[in-house]
């Protein structure tokens, strides 16, 4: 009697795998309310998508400055696009409407794992931003204007995610801590949804 092969269990989901498919609902869902701003259609629509992305990187931006967090993300200071959004926004002169704190106060206490999950969703936008730095070309948009904050990095999308995810899922967490990383990631989906909320509110207002 020869022995059948017995099939392979497939590997464990890594840490991103889990994210991606714990928020994919609502990453779906976003999706769907930004292109109901219709962003692309002039520059003022694309005002109200940058706005979104100010209030956003506001939100997240004391994690990249966050030395804790570091240590688990090395190059994490040099990932964030806050200064940029800044940038675009003054190209544009399109103001501030993020009247309320950031979610992360500079300088504050951080749940590491909380934040990792914010993260997963930051460094996330990064891919997509590949295909909506290409929608905003008709409008004379480009990564040295208006738009620098999509501009991918030297090294490549993929590879400057790739290196991200690896440190993520390299992270040790205790099951908690996991749950939180989940927990955190949906609060930063709710967050932008919020901000795209609030502009099409400020759309119909006008």
């Amino acid at each position: 009697m020869t022995d059948r092969a017995r099939p392979t269990a497939p590997p464990p989901a890594t840490r991103t795998q889990r994210l991606r498919d714990a928020t994919a609902a609502a990453h779906r869902g976003l999706d769907a309310a930004v292109m109901a701003l219709d962003p692309f259609a002039s520059r003022a629509h694309y005002a109200r998508l940058l706005a979104v992305h100010h209030g956003f990187h506001r939100d997240v931006a004391a994690l990249y400055a966050s030395p804790e967090l570091a240590i688990t993300i090395p190059d994490l200071a040099a990932r964030g696009r806050a200064e940029a959004v800044e940038q675009d926004m003054a190209d544009l002169a399109v103001t501030s409407a993020s009247p309320a704190p950031p979610a992360f106060a500079p300088g504050g206490a951080i749940d590491r794992a909380r934040a990792l999950g914010w993260l997963y969703v930051a460094e996330g936008s990064s891919l997509g931003a590949a295909l909506l730095l290409k929608a905003v070309a008709p409008l004379g948009l480009d990564a040295g204007f208006g738009a620098r904050h999509l501009a991918g990095h030297p090294e490549g999308r993929a590879a400057h995610w790739r290196s991200f995810t690896a440190a993520l899922d390299a992270a040790t967490l205790h099951p908690d801590e996991e749950a939180r990383a989940v927990a955190g990631a949906h609060e930063a989906f709710a967050a932008v949804q919020a901000l795209v909320d609030r502009e099409r509110a400020r759309a119909a207002a006008a």
